[in-house]
């Protein structure tokens, strides 16, 4: 369980199976990496099209899921890279690439 801090706290929990040896430190860490999943999934639904698909069964619903995250992580890469300089064969800085 956490909350926020500040004048009104809002509160959130999360349920868990797993072995009550286990250190608290993992769940700390998962309830941090939610953010970064749920943003991925709102970025593929809006950029690459991860909301269109028509699947009727889990192999076409994985494939059309992993290609989303595919694409959206190229796109993401090739953002990463523009406007750095890249080196020609020689070493030398080329210019700008747009």
């Amino acid at each position: 369980m956490k909350r926020t801090l500040g004048a009104e706290p809002r509160y959130a929990y999360a349920i868990s199976n797993a072995p009550r040896s286990t250190p608290l430190s993992p769940f700390v860490w998962l309830s941090g990496r939610r953010w970064a999943i749920e943003q991925c999934f709102e970025e593929c639904q809006g950029e690459v099209g991860m909301d269109h698909d028509e699947v009727r069964k889990y192999p076409g619903w994985h494939h059309h899921m992993l290609m989303s995250m595919l694409a959206h992580f190229f796109l993401w890469h090739l953002k990463g890279g523009v406007g750095k300089k890249s080196a020609r064969v020689d070493g030398v800085a080329a210019p700008a690439v747009a």
